[in-house]
């Protein structure tokens, strides 16, 4: 997510509700992340007993997200995460397009206190800087104004523009408007529709979009389908801004504007200490989600403020809710499952990934957060 950074432009942030915290600096953040521990756990529930495999995070550890080639839309082995991330633990993280096509994540991430990718459903997990975590139903909203250069009047004109996906590829038809940063890479990796190219808060270029190059200093916007319609407020010379606002399913403003790291997949498992499970409501649709067993990758956030990851196999989402719970989540919520589900601490591979991953959250005193 682009968080409050400025790129010759002003970004504004709202407010978003906390479900958890923590946070420790300086000395206790380096004795937290090296006592990251790994356990595995017996857990009842339903007339039947699971082996879960746990890492306890302790509360100051740094958190930062785990891109596969440090890109947002490409795959890598989860052991390549993890090492190049220089992780001391690791857990998968959103869900992705795995099955085909551009390999896009789906959830809404942050990286180094920027938004990297947006999406519109489920719940997320987000740390701050000095490791607070919060876990809501966070939707990112971005809005911005394009101001003309004056006339020969000394006039200027002001108009609205919105994007509704931040790196991620559009598909064929759909009338959207994309947003493309650096971490998309070098260029938007598709041609079609109209690129808008941003640099220090000035329009420096408007032309068909064949693969357009993104700034280092800026960012790529573009329009496509019907949506290029609106293309014409964008003049060479023109100045930028881009407002940012943080909220929650229900459009109420949350707290989420010094978040660092963040991961959208869920749904959310435990709410207080106590089963909270509505799939439907979060706009999950796939019987894998709602009604199937399988292995499954989750994150919690523990009353003394510690962070809890955990896997297991054969569970339904419903069972997966009440395993949490047992093993004393204040916070939990569901990551990406099946073939993705993988899990790293202290040299060990825990749990597998049976395919390339997209993202990851890694953690210990050598990620980098900023």
């Amino acid at each position: 997510m682009m968080k409050s950074k400025k790129w010759g432009m002003m970004l504004l942030a709202g407010v978003l509700a906390v479900s958890g915290v923590f946070g420790l600096t300086g000395e206790n953040q380096v004795q937290a992340a090296a006592s990251i521990k790994a356990e595995v756990r017996k857990v009842s529930v339903s007339g039947r007993t699971y082996t879960v495999q746990t890492v306890k995070i302790p509360k100051g550890t740094k958190a930062a997200l785990g891109l596969a080639g440090g890109k947002v839309g490409q795959t890598q082995s989860f052991a390549s995460i993890v090492k190049n991330s220089k992780a001391t633990a690791s857990i998968n993280g959103a869900f992705f397009n795995s099955y085909g096509g551009p390999t896009d994540p789906y959830g809404t991430l942050i990286s180094k206190g920027e938004v990297v990718h947006t999406g519109y459903y489920g719940t997320s997990i987000g740390f701050k800087k000095d490791g607070t975590a919060l876990m809501d139903t966070l939707r990112v909203k971005i809005r911005g104004t394009v101001t003309s250069k004056p006339d020969k009047n000394g006039k200027s004109r002001t108009q609205s523009w919105y994007a509704t996906f931040v790196n991620r590829t559009p598909d064929a038809g759909q009338n959207v408007v994309l947003m493309y940063n650096s971490m998309r890479g070098m260029n938007v990796g598709f041609s079609g529709g109209t690129a808008v190219t941003v640099r220090k808060g000035k329009v420096v270029k408007k032309a068909a979009n064949k693969n357009a190059a993104i700034p280092k200093d800026g960012y790529v916007l573009v329009y496509h389908g019907s949506e290029q319609n609106s293309v014409n407020r964008f003049a060479v010379g023109s100045t930028v801004e881009m407002n940012l606002a943080y909220e929650d399913a229900k459009e109420k403003t949350i707290p989420w504007n010094e978040v660092v790291t963040s991961v959208g997949a869920g749904p959310r498992l435990v709410k207080d200490g106590k089963v909270s499970l509505d799939a439907k409501g979060e706009g999950f649709n796939d019987p894998k989600i709602l009604t199937a067993s399988g292995a499954r990758s989750g994150i919690a956030i523990m009353p003394d403020g510690s962070v809890l990851l955990a896997t297991v196999n054969g569970a339904t989402m419903k069972q997966w809710a009440q395993v949490m719970q047992k093993l004393g989540a204040k916070q939990a919520m569901n990551l990406d499952g099946g073939a993705s589900s993988a899990l790293y601490a202290n040299g060990r591979m825990l749990t597998g990934a049976g395919r390339l991953l997209s993202n990851t959250l890694v953690f210990g005193q050598g990620v980098s957060m900023e």
